[in-house]
């Protein structure tokens, strides 16, 4: 069945091409497998609320006639402004447009939320820049932009807002604007599309323009919602569309909500945190965490921006995943939201997702990768400028920057060919990371360092799970003994001064570039002479090793500028009497590399790695493999050319591929 939605048809009608539906939720109620429902252009200020899944052979199609054309808004206008102050005005709402969510009584807050600061959810909108909300009539009459904010000239547009009976009175610094010639919205809507039903899979939102809605936090125990999202079930795509302006998060690949568990530290306080995450994993299993019936999601082609959590969220429910072709930036800019859960990508339990060919930039963060990250793939993106702006303090709450960030996870995870050009490129306190055929411009961080807390003078170890190979039922629990890492044909060069020498690997933002932070760890050989074949199996003999260092693999990169070597490495090109350049240019919207490093190469060549040679991540025993289980030859560069029987350090197979347009 084919339905047609126009906001702008004479009156309501039944869907029919001549006499379409006005609002798109008419056609969510009765659109079943197979139907297709098609939106004219035009501003939609409604939520989408999906009654009916597709099936797999049968999805549910929502389309936009003509793309990013059709806007699906959380936001309604908001006219009749009168000046108080100087540039400042008011306006009031009445409460009963709200109806039983008022996102101006509702605050940000929650489990992992550290800023000292408690926003709205709500926000004000001027000409599609949210405004930055302030706490008194008077911080916002003074119009001073908050000073961790990342763009200074926005933050001066400051808002505020307080309750008088049954109206939300608002207050707005325009700055010489006059509200009312200006397009005012505020946002009203928790959500634009997503099921309030778990269960509702396989549909297809193909080409929206997705905005403005009041979200909530999204920490990891607790219902995420986003402006769109599958809520907890399998195998939408989410294509085509422009997502900007959430309040916290962008895209939500789920989670279910579970009453006993939902923001459990927040309101109960008397368990960990940790504790509580390990609950939420294996309470899980118990609200159908199975591959075959939650995530397998798409999301493709998409440009996701000025959120202010998260431009994609998900725990648990984006297993099996895949994350590509988007344009991820400007995410938690505002520096008003601060805490664990903030950057580009943030998933918890990663499992078999893969994220490639994107372009992540302007984020707190590029991609976070929390727990379970077994099988995930990092692979062919473009990441650059995820760090604060030169001169700017880290806000009270807010976290660090690095471009990839894989927290607490046993692996198998991959980071492969790609460009990852910001001040600290890769953060990992974890183990079982394959970092292969990287051009890699920052530091590496929180090595051995950023997992267990001294408490009552005692380590307190964070055991975090592992799974069944390519699947989601938990195979074990484990603290992370750090080490297990390999790192392959990656090209380092310490592109940025080091403007904070106190800083050493063990700490975030760590700027040196190279591989010495891995010096701590043993190699195969050393780690296993205790286990040799013939040796008494010696429970407590072994115990130092069975809680010690795991090994590390390094070999076949190239140094640049200083960059730091490995004392295990032995096959590598260290040239410290080149004076490398490499900058990152931008004309018309297209990036490309200026580099002279490919004639410094000279002759060193690299062989081809593949499964064979990463071996098995040490706790869930899994391979360095594809999701359906088959080998990875790393023989295809950043744009998918073939490397041929040797290669050179770095995503790309020659120097003239490195000249190419890269998004």
């Amino acid at each position: 069945m084919l339905y047609y939605v126009n906001i702008n048809a004479p009156r309501e009608g039944d869907g029919s091409k001549e006499r379409p539906f006005r609002f798109i939720n008419e056609a969510a109620k009765i659109a079943r497998p197979g139907d297709e429902v098609v939106v004219a252009p035009g501003v939609y200020r409604e939520y989408v609320n999906p009654l009916y899944a597709g099936k797999e052979e049968a999805r549910i199609t929502y389309r936009s006639e003509k793309p990013l054309a059709a806007v699906i808004t959380g936001a309604e206008l908001l006219t009749g402004w009168k000046k108080v102050k100087g540039t400042t005005w008011t306006a009031r709402v009445n409460n009963g447009i709200f109806g039983a969510y008022n996102p101006y009584v509702e605050k940000v807050e929650g489990d992992w939320y550290f800023s000292p600061i408690i926003r709205h959810t709500g926000a004000v909108f001027m000409n599609d820049l949210m405004m930055y909300e302030c706490g008194s009539v008077e911080e916002c009459e003074a119009g001073k932009p908050d000073p961790h904010a990342w763009t200074q000239e926005e933050a001066k547009y400051l808002w505020y807002t307080e309750q008088d009976g049954n109206e939300t009175v608002l207050y707005a610094n325009f700055h010489g604007k006059d509200p009312n010639k200006q397009k005012v919205e505020i946002s009203v809507r928790r959500n634009c599309f997503m099921p309030d039903q778990t269960g509702i899979g396989y549909i297809t939102v193909s080409g929206f323009t997705i905005t403005k809605a009041a979200t909530t936090w999204a920490p990891p125990a607790a219902y995420q919602d986003g402006m769109i999202g599958p809520h907890w079930s399998k195998g939408w795509i989410i294509e085509d569309c422009e997502v900007s302006n959430s309040r916290c998060c962008g895209i939500s690949l789920g989670k279910y909500l579970d009453p006993e568990n939902d923001m459990y530290f927040f309101h109960k306080k008397v368990k960990s945190p940790t504790q509580m995450e390990r609950d939420a994993v294996c309470r899980g299993q118990y609200h159908g965490w199975l591959k075959e019936k939650v995530g397998s999601h798409i999301i493709r082609r998409c440009n996701v921006h000025h959120c202010e959590q998260t431009g994609i969220v998900g725990r648990m429910g984006g297993v099996f995943s895949t994350i590509e072709d988007c344009h991820i930036h400007h995410i938690c800019n505002s520096q008003q939201l601060g805490g664990a859960e903030t950057a580009g990508i943030k998933l918890h339990a990663a499992i078999d997702v893969t994220i490639r060919r994107n372009h992540i930039h302007n984020c707190i963060m590029g991609v976070w990768l929390d727990w379970e990250a077994q099988g995930a793939r990092i692979s062919q993106n473009l990441m650059h400028d995820n760090c604060r702006p030169e001169g700017r303090e880290q806000a009270r709450g807010a976290m660090f920057s690095t471009d990839i960030f894989i927290e607490v996870g046993h692996g198998p995870t991959l980071i492969d060919n790609n460009v990852l050009m910001s001040p600290v490129s890769i953060t990992i306190p974890s183990e079982g990371i394959a970092c292969v055929h990287n051009l890699v411009l920052g530091g590496f961080s929180l090595i051995n360092s950023g997992v267990d807390s001294v408490v009552n003078g005692q380590r307190e170890p964070r055991y975090t799970p592992y799974h069944i190979r390519h699947r989601t039922e938990v195979a074990g629990f484990m603290t992370i003994l750090h080490g297990d890492d390999r790192i392959y044909n990656n090209l380092f060069i310490q592109a940025y001064p080091i403007t904070d020498k106190e800083r050493k690997p063990t700490d975030a933002e760590h700027q040196a570039v190279g591989t010495a932070p891995f010096d701590i760890f043993p190699t195969y050989e050393e780690w296993y002479a205790p286990f040799m074949p013939g040796s008494r199996p010696d429970m407590g003999a072994l115990a130092n090793v069975h809680f010690g260092h795991l090994p590390v693999w390094v070999d076949g990169n190239a140094y640049f500028n200083g960059a730091s070597v490995c004392k295990h490495e032995k096959h590598k090109l260290s040239d410290k009497r080149s004076k490398v350049t490499i900058a990152l240019e931008e004309k018309d919207g297209k990036y490309c590399l200026k580099t002279n490093v490919y004639s410094k190469l000279k002759d060193f060549a690299d062989g081809i790695i593949c499964t064979e040679t990463l071996g098995k991540a040490f706790e869930p025993e899994q391979r360095f493999e594809n999701p359906d289980g088959s080998d990875i030859v790393f023989d295809r560069d950043y744009f998918g050319n073939h490397r041929g029987t040797k290669t050179i350090p770095g995503p790309f197979a020659s120097a003239e591929d490195a000249e190419k347009i890269l998004y």
